[in-house]
């Protein structure tokens, strides 16, 4: 499923034909458990709204009347956001989150907010509170996470496009898991004022859909400056589909040497370097780079992402709108044991190991250290994009885990990010695409674009899917 079959489906049946068939879709791929809430009523009458738009010849634009689903960190007036936490199981936003209402502008109808690690918080969508998300793919492997939901809801075709968000590779993960493309556009292009913070330095909104194509269309009308939003940029919004329908010839390809060594499963290595090898055979220029620095990204992304979850979860107390243990008889209690019973356990390991590298004693020798190495990190890529157009990297060390890693081997299924975080940590743009297919499972290619050049990024990834 794609965008310009559910437009065309639109322009010859009606908004509405297209949403009761995803509700249809959703409801036949239940077991997935992609979906935390379902929003008919308000789908309903934004669909009879589009169609009455488009007989009266005034569409808003290509989205108008296409659904979408939306990660379930992020705000809509009037609909549930919970985080996957039973903490806010019950919360019902009053506002809506700049990137949702952009879109809801163009005409989207936002059929659902999709499952997720909780708060964000890890790889394998295995830890939420409303139960795992499964992976269509292969129902024996996590779907990635965080944003697992959002790209179940794509690679099970009940929507062409998913938000999600990206703090160390939440998008992009689930992408390479589940075959679908992701995009994490550079930190500021996409507001996130309504967007619950987990770690506020790296989080960011982007998309997944079934080709590039769509994910243009979709930056086209969520990016832009927000005055409610002090780190979103200025720089006005880009002709995203600018390259798109461009072959590759002559474009020097960075492939850090340090992403192509040990860590990296042999057999995975072997598909995209047969990947690569087809674009250098369409004039793509191969060129080994390094980037020296990024051996300590995934040491500095924890410290940095946990002292900053710490911090923007401390406000989930059960004092205003978050659950309140019934048990509490004064405030010390209301405050632990609300906490104690509301957070799952990956929250609270975040939340302990934040506390700790903030904590006196250890700020300098934790927090402040993990701050230079993120500079030297951002340094080590504006070096190596002097002599490459993009890099292309390996999205994961290896294949989608199996299903209970996250408990049986925690560490392994947390170093799925390896090859994400040091992105995060520059605040560069970037996408994962499928190259291929190792024992029926996707693999995925990652690449890294420089800083606000999404359409460059865009158009690469554009034509790699052609020649894949």
């Amino acid at each position: 499923m794609n965008l310009s079959e559910v437009r065309k489906e639109i322009e010859s049946e009606s908004a509405v034909a297209v949403l009761e068939r995803v509700f249809e879709r959703i409801e036949e791929t239940k077991e997935f458990n992609a979906y935390i809430t379902v929003c008919r009523e308000r789908a309903l009458e934004h669909a009879q709204a589009a169609d009455k738009r488009r007989e009266n010849g005034k569409s808003l634009s290509i989205l108008d009347g296409v659904p979408i689903a939306v990660k379930d960190n992020m705000c809509i007036e009037g609909v549930k956001t919970t985080c996957a936490s039973k903490i806010l199981e019950n919360f019902v936003s009053p506002y809506t989150a700049t990137a949702v209402e952009k879109l809801e502008a163009a005409g989207a109808v936002i059929v659902g907010k999709t499952n997720m690690d909780e708060f964000a918080m890890g790889a394998s969508n295995e830890n939420s509170y409303f139960g795992r998300v499964i992976n269509p793919v292969a129902k024996d492997r996590v779907p990635g996470g965080s944003s697992g939901g959002s790209a179940v809801a794509v690679a099970s075709k009940t929507v062409a496009l998913a938000l999600g968000s990206d703090t160390g590779g939440s998008i992009r993960i689930p992408a390479a898991c589940t075959g679908t493309v992701g995009i994490k556009p550079t930190y500021g292009r996409v507001s996130r004022y309504g967007v619950v913070a987990y770690a506020s330095s790296l989080d960011q909104v982007g998309a997944l859909s079934n080709n590039v194509k769509d994910l243009a269309s979709v930056l086209d009308f969520m990016c832009g400056q927000d005055p409610k939003d002090n780190t979103s940029s200025s720089l006005p919004a880009a002709n995203f589909g600018e390259h798109l329908g461009k072959d590759i010839k002559g474009k020097i390809i960075g492939l850090p040497k340090e992403y192509y060594a040990e860590g990296l499963d042999p057999k995975c290595k072997e598909v995209i370097e047969t990947a690569l090898a087809k674009l250098e055979k369409e004039g793509a220029l191969l060129k080994e780079i390094s980037l020296p620095s990024i051996r300590y990204a995934f040491e500095s992304y924890c410290i940095i992402a946990n002292a900053e979850a710490s911090s923007n979860l401390s406000r989930f107390d059960g004092i205003c709108y978050t659950r309140r243990s019934k048990e509490a008889k004064n405030l010390t209690d209301i405050y632990s044991m609300s906490r104690g019973e509301g957070f799952g356990s990956e929250a609270k390991l975040r939340i302990l190991l934040g506390n700790y590298v903030l904590s006196g004693d250890f700020f300098n020798d934790y927090y402040v250290q993990a701050q230079k190495v993120r500079r030297m990190i951002a340094e080590d890529f504006s070096k190596a994009f002097s002599v490459c157009d993009i890099i292309a990297s390996p999205a994961m060390p290896g294949l989608p885990k199996p299903l209970g890693i996250s408990e049986s081997d925690h560490l392994s299924m947390v170093l799925s990010d390896l090859y994400a975080v040091g992105v995060n940590l520059a605040g560069l743009p970037a996408l994962v695409q499928p190259c291929g297919k190792l024992d029926g499972l996707p693999v995925g290619l990652q690449w890294i674009g420089k800083s606000f050049e999404e359409s460059e990024l865009l158009g690469v990834a554009d034509a790699a899917e052609r020649i894949f």
